[in-house]
């Protein structure tokens, strides 16, 4: 297989795998369209190279399946990349929350503590704590993004005066 006569299959079939792409990636994951792309005429250009691709199908359908494969392979490793970050994220948000010694980073201590908070403070440093930035806390309360900054500030050092208790 020629360089030019793999670049005739990627002109006639790019509108194919591009399809094939976009109905088999989620939205989210648009962004790694290119690299889908490049990944499945890769796997075809090998394929074809080494004579493996058994002519059982049009080169189309052929294409369509891999750009399939590889859009299913990539939204599972984008899915679990965004799982690792949502973790890691909410490890974070705990101990940025809380600042209290290490045995109280545990979620039931936290909501524990929480309880002892006035509520316009608990509502703040909960929905912090799962990660939703100060901009989506305050449409969904209906305040300010300086008032969440000021109620999660507070809260946080209501939490240690809490935790202090607890000790």
């Amino acid at each position: 297989m020629t360089e030019l006569e793999f670049g005739n299959i990627v002109g006639e079939t790019k509108k194919t795998v591009l399809a094939a792409v976009q109905k088999h990636l989620p939205v989210r994951f648009y962004h790694s369209i290119d690299d889908v792309v490049q990944e499945t005429y890769m796997r075809a250009f090998r394929h074809l190279s080494s004579g493996k691709f058994r002519n059982e199908a049009a080169v189309s359908s052929w294409l369509y399946t891999i750009a399939r494969n590889e859009s299913l392979r990539m939204a599972r490793k984008l899915g679990r990349e965004e799982e690792k970050m949502v973790r890691l994220k909410e490890e974070a948000m705990v101990k940025e929350v809380t600042d209290v010694p290490e045995h109280l980073h545990d979620m039931t201590m936290l909501e524990n503590m929480l309880e002892h908070i006035p509520l316009k403070y608990r509502e703040v440093m909960l929905l912090r704590s799962r990660g939703v930035s100060e901009e989506e806390v305050a449409q969904q309360l209906g305040i300010r993004k300086g008032t969440v900054k000021s109620r999660f500030s507070r809260g946080r050092e209501m939490l240690q005066r809490v935790a202090g208790e607890v000790q």
